[in-house]
């Protein structure tokens, strides 16, 4: 059996079937607009190892962004045409935003799509960082990187089900607060999906 909360751990999660999820999950009564065609989007979920043991790199989002603004979010964005895949797509993001190299990333798998209310396909691309890395946060996108144990996301008992007014209605959505960061929305829930997964393998 593999070390818990390892990288043996990790893939032997993304081993696993299981649907994606999405947005409206919690929100049935919300329209889908069935009819609206999804954008492709990726992220990238960088693990890298640190004193604390694996550690997950997350990022606050710039305050005077148009979507999203101070959000915590995992660096990623949407296809590009020049993109020749997903993985692709999440490692230029990544590089463009916290200048990860894309070199120093092993992809691990992927988890299953995430539909998002904002009508985006998002995969998240589970990596691990080797190496030395120097991280430089783009300051047009990004205000903070941070890090969050693996031990933390991977422990269920951490998400709640929070709600709140959007557009008029109540939402529904995962959280998962580390310290004064406040995990929500499909960055919690992407994080919840892991760790259901790493749940069921021990």
């Amino acid at each position: 059996m593999a070390t818990r909360n390892s990288i043996e751990h990790v893939m032997a999660a993304l081993d696993l079937s299981g649907a994606g999820s999405s947005d409206f999950d919690l929100n049935p009564d919300l329209p889908t607009r069935p009819d609206v065609e999804l954008r492709d989007a990726a992220v990238l979920v960088p693990l890298v190892s640190t004193s604390r043991g694996l550690e997950v790199i997350l990022t606050k989002r710039a305050s005077h962004l148009k979507h999203h603004p101070g959000q915590i979010a995992f660096p990623g964005g949407k296809r590009d045409a020049e993109d020749v895949s997903l993985v692709a797509t999440a490692l230029r993001e990544a590089n463009e935003e916290i200048g990860l190299s894309m070199g120093a990333v092993d992809i691990l798998g992927q988890l299953p799509a995430h539909r998002t209310v904002t009508n985006f396909d998002m995969t998240p691309i589970i990596g691990s960082i080797t190496g030395e890395i120097d991280l430089v946060l783009s300051e047009g996108e990004v205000s903070e990187i941070f890090y969050v144990p693996l031990s933390y996301l991977a422990d269920m008992s951490k998400y709640q089900v929070q709600s709140r007014r959007w557009r008029g209605v109540w939402r529904s959505y995962y959280a998962v607060p580390f310290g004064p960061y406040y995990i929500w929305g499909a960055t919690a829930r992407v994080l919840y999906g892991l760790a259901d997964r790493m749940s069921r393998c021990g």
